[in-house]
């Protein structure tokens, strides 16, 4: 087992599960994607200086374009990449606009309202699983929107106190201020007294996707979706009675989750 696929069976277990769905041939190009991805989203949660993080975000899309080159920067993921783009040719664009979106996850930057999010989650999930499919050789790009808008809304849910921590929120300014709260107040209290209403539009916002996206058969790009198949386990946890972001206990077990993406791959759908 190679380290990136022994860090990501830690880091991002719904994903590194997701490619064991795959063809063996393939499953190395996913998992190098899926730490790609891991690698940009963690930048923030490594450095709070604004400076800095512009800085790493930057390291990455030079790392990004030597590995296309044929030259990678001696980094493991880094290395990887470059075996991918040997292989299977990925547009750029989709590389350049997750690392542009990762600019959003410094702490004082906010989203006005649930569209705007939407485009985040877009930039971010939803790139990533157009990549994905690409790489298992059939894109299916309004698939990739539904469900990875779905899957890192699903996150941002189960996240609220761990991104708090760090002075992010994420939750959309027009929802907070209809529930009475805002960003200053949640992360001055760390309460999620007020939250209900939020994650309830949020929830069924991401819910709305997923069920648009269950009217596709993505064929052999199926498990580049399979994480979406997860959300509902998350959706309905965090719009439980009585549940609280920052005191109720939001993870799924692992068996849970893979039967969920199991029962996804005999449907051949999300």
């Amino acid at each position: 087992m190679s380290s990136i696929q022994t860090d990501l069976r830690k880091t991002d277990q719904d994903r590194y599960h997701a490619a064991l769905f795959a063809p063996a041939e393939k499953r190395a190009q996913l998992f190098a994607l899926y730490a790609f991805h891991h690698e940009i989203a963690r930048v923030a949660e490594t450095v709070r200086d604004p400076m800095m993080h512009a800085i790493r975000l930057q390291w990455w899309r030079e790392a990004v374009e030597g590995a296309r080159e044929g030259k990678p920067r001696p980094h493991h993921t880094v290395t990887a990449l470059a075996d991918l783009f040997a292989k299977v040719d990925l547009p750029q664009d989709l590389f350049d606009a997750m690392i542009d979106a990762r600019e959003d996850d410094m702490a004082d930057v906010t989203f006005p309202d649930l569209l705007m999010l939407e485009k985040y989650c877009d930039a971010t999930g939803g790139n990533l699983m157009r990549l994905a499919s690409r790489v298992l050789g059939e894109a299916h790009d309004d698939l990739a929107h539904l469900a990875g808008v779905t899957h890192a809304l699903a996150g941002i849910l189960r996240a609220i106190p761990f991104h708090a921590a760090r002075g992010k929120v994420y939750l959309p300014d027009d929802l907070l201020a209809a529930a009475g709260t805002s960003r200053e107040e949640i992360l001055r209290t760390h309460s999620g007294k007020k939250l209900a209403p939020v994650i309830a539009r949020i929830a069924q916002f991401a819910r709305d996707h997923l069920a648009a996206g269950r009217g596709t058969k993505p064929g052999k790009a199926l498990p580049a979706f399979l994480p979406a198949s997860t959300a509902p386990l998350y959706l309905n946890r965090v719009t439980a009675p009585g549940f609280d972001a920052f005191t109720t206990a939001v993870e799924i077990p692992l068996y849970r989750r893979q039967f969920a993406m199991l029962r996804a791959s005999w449907r051949g759908k999300i």
